[in-house]
């Protein structure tokens, strides 16, 4: 998502903008994660006169300055749970690594606060599981960060998709960035090495196991590891996956069955998350959906093929065969899909409104439980038989554990 010169440059002045703002039209906000996604996301709710940012908070000191730098005022905590505690924080945007999600996100909602949370859901299906029911238990507004409900793109797409201009759909193919992205080129430096003093180390592992600091394990790298994130195919289950589900009306349903292939790293390596992978998840009906990321046959996005033609769509466009289909109009009297034109503004919108957003985490729990299982089945070799309805696994084998991650004491949901 790209920050504007004018978002930016009226970062200082937001929480004047919003001082002028009634009370029942505010929401003060508070963000856990202030680094790569925290900052930038920041901005952008800030260009939202409605919103006050109030508080952050990060275990590295320097990414905490780079938050507070944003407005006057804004304090900074090292514990999220002292953040959490503050009775004037209405939301919180979480923007953490995949396995602080869970632990922070039913915190967060216990504490009475509505939040914004980044995609996938949580690290595992377990985790996802105990966010969503703790949003239905406390009753809050839960957005996820699967932003591509909000672009006009693909939500015309989805809108053709579901008014049958493709006839049946029979398959879908969802194609993922592959392999393992050196962002600041540091997947060389695996030697164990003291910590900076900036970063609270033991507490950036949180319940994820004791492992020696290095720089290629933590910043922007982490989701390469699967002790903290799931690899290409988490990342973007919460994106793609949830747009081909959008379009089939699915956001209720899920696989019955999941099988994967896979390349894991050649050598031991400490990025251990499989960089070439398919997963093959079957649906009620006889929909399949194909997963894939480093395979040159599937194109990056989520392409539906049907009776009539297929569709394809992602960031950089709309295709389809025959080529009018694409450009095809939506008609007064055919189905019309929520309008966001903002995924964030939409939040806030709800979170005044309290009414439900485009990505609830119900809603993210099955858009990411294709990937989770899928890298279950890579795991284990298995074939994943599924209750899309009861949502329990139901081959009775070694894989059932993989659902949930155990989690280092004594750190718990």
């Amino acid at each position: 998502m790209t920050i504007t010169r004018r978002i930016f440059l009226g970062c200082g002045a937001a929480n004047v903008l919003a001082a002028a703002v009634p009370p029942g039209e505010r929401v003060t906000l508070g963000i856990v994660g202030c680094g790569w996604q925290g900052v930038p996301t920041a901005k952008i709710f800030l260009s939202d006169p409605r919103v006050a940012l109030v508080a952050a908070c990060d275990v590295d000191e320097e990414h905490l300055a780079e938050a507070q730098a944003l407005v006057p005022g804004c304090r900074g905590y090292r514990a999220f749970e002292e953040l959490l505690a503050r009775p004037d924080i209405d939301a919180v945007y979480i923007a953490v690594p995949d396995h602080w999600h869970g632990i922070i996100a039913t915190a967060a909602l216990r504490a009475g606060k509505d939040v914004y949370g980044e995609k996938p859901l949580a690290h595992n299906w377990a985790e996802g599981r105990a966010i969503a029911d703790a949003v239905r238990r406390y009753g809050r507004v839960w957005q996820t960060g699967s932003w591509q409900r909000s672009v006009p793109r693909f939500r015309h797409a989805c809108e053709l998709v579901r008014n049958g201009r493709l006839g049946r759909v029979h398959r879908v193919e969802v194609g993922m960035m592959a392999g393992h992205m050196d962002w600041d080129g540091i997947g060389h430096l695996t030697a164990p090495e003291a910590p900076p003093k900036t970063l609270d180390y033991n507490r950036w592992l949180g319940p994820a196991p004791e492992a020696p600091y290095c720089p290629a394990r933590v910043h922007k790298v982490w989701r390469w590891i699967l002790d903290y994130g799931g690899g290409s195919l988490l990342d973007w289950v919460g994106h793609h996956v949830d747009i081909a589900h959008w379009a089939l009306g699915l956001d209720s349903s899920g696989p019955v069955e999941v099988r994967a292939t896979c390349q894991f790293p050649g050598r031991p390596s400490l990025w251990n998350a499989p960089p070439v992978f398919r997963v093959t998840a079957r649906y009620p009906g006889g929909l399949t959906m194909l997963i894939a990321g480093g395979h040159d046959d599937i194109r990056s996005g989520t392409k539906w093929i049907g009776e009539e033609g297929w569709l394809w769509v992602d960031r950089e466009g709309i295709e389809s065969h025959p080529p009018h289909l694409a450009g095809s109009k939506i008609g007064p009297h055919e189905i019309r899909l929520p309008v966001s034109d903002s995924h964030h503004r939409q939040f806030i919108d709800c979170v005044l409104r309290r009414s439900e957003t485009l990505t609830p985490a119900h809603v993210a729990l099955r858009s990411a439980t294709p990937g989770y299982l899928g890298l279950i089945a890579m795991l284990t070799g298995e074939t994943i038989a599924w209750d899309p309805e009861r949502e329990r696994m139901l081959n009775d084998s070694g894989a059932q554990r993989l659902l949930a991650h155990p989690m280092r004491a004594p750190w718990h949901l």
